[in-house]
């Protein structure tokens, strides 16, 4: 089951016995756990019914003889294992599965991998379980799902801002709900978040950080990236080399995609590069200014500054002097 639906089900009071939470992402997972923990249960009923248990404290069979209480004062029992990735002998929970407690809501919080479905503990989930599992979200997903976020509390977001975001923070989505959280808590309701907002409230620069250098490389606008660079090369701590390269590497793979694809509709290119379609227009630019050869040259030059930066060669060059003759190559 998708997390939508997980999360609207809830909302309407369809609750299920068993709920198996996989996953890399943990983001969704600890949504759902922490939506069954705050909702499921009133304040009073939480004091007797409501159980959190840790799977590295914990084991199986002690699992399922809280599961198999009933309920002391709600009509349902609420037991949350978190961490439970660190059970042993996870599958003899399958007992248990097969004819589970109907007045009990049994949640396991199973982060950052998933269930080998080549088991027959994966059979026996899927069948007997809310089986969810969290995936890691592409570029694309994650400004659409912080647009999403946003809107649920109020907020409106520009594609700008959006993207700022979401190439600064990567695809970490509990760090990105974090930054989010500090913007809501200062800002009214029903307020636009903007690049100044984000720069006063988060510390994202609005002028020096990776999207502006990406669009300053793809523009080849020499003297802005140059600028962007030399202020990178101040902090290095808080605009990691390694970060840098990454969002480079990515730019020209998505631009040596864009010459070879031969629809070039707006909608297409998106829907292959896996971006929104407000920066395709980025993309198309790029293409002009970077041949496919280009593109190929550029990325070779990327591996190697990622080799240097991690002290192979024999460099000992600054993080901030990689940077600078990096971008200076691939510009020239």
């Amino acid at each position: 089951m998708e997390y939508n639906n997980i999360i609207s089900e809830l909302k309407n009071n369809k609750v299920h016995p068993v709920y198996f939470l996989s996953g890399e992402e943990p983001f969704f997972i600890d949504k759902i756990s922490s939506y069954l923990e705050k909702n499921l249960l009133s304040n009073e009923e939480k004091s007797f019914d409501q159980h959190i248990l840790y799977g590295n404290e914990t084991d199986i069979n002690t699992i399922i003889s809280y599961a198999k209480r009933f309920p002391m004062i709600a009509k349902k029992q609420l037991v949350i294992v978190k961490e439970a990735q660190n059970l042993k002998k996870i599958e003899d929970i399958t007992s248990y599965l097969k004819k589970p407690q109907p007045s009990t809501v049994l949640a396991f919080c199973h982060k950052y991998k998933k269930i080998d479905k080549r088991k027959s503990i994966y059979s026996i989930l899927a069948k007997n379980s809310i089986y969810f599992e969290s995936k890691t979200l592409y570029a694309n997903q994650v400004a659409e799902l912080v647009s999403s976020l946003l809107k649920e509390q109020g907020f409106t977001i520009s594609q700008e801002s959006l993207a700022i975001l979401c190439e600064t923070l990567g695809n970490n989505l509990t760090k990105i709900n974090k930054e989010i959280e500090k913007l809501t808590i200062a800002l009214p309701n029903k307020s636009e978040i903007t690049p100044n907002l984000i720069e006063e409230h988060i510390g994202i620069s609005k002028e020096y950080n990776n999207f502006e250098l990406q669009k300053a490389i793809g523009k080849k606008d020499f003297l802005k990236a140059q600028k962007i660079v030399k202020h990178f090369s101040l902090d290095p701590i808080a605009n990691p080399l390694v970060v840098t390269i990454g969002i480079l590497y990515s730019y020209f793979s998505k631009l040596l995609i864009f010459h070879n694809t031969i629809d070039k509709s707006k909608m297409n290119i998106a829907r292959i590069l896996k971006v929104n379609p407000y920066f395709v227009n980025d993309y198309s630019l790029g293409a002009n200014k970077y041949s496919n050869s280009k593109c190929i040259e550029a990325i070779s030059h990327l591996k190697k500054c990622d080799l240097s930066s991690k002290g192979i060669n024999n460099s000992n060059t600054s993080s901030g002097e990689l940077l600078k003759e990096l971008v200076f190559k691939i510009m020239h």
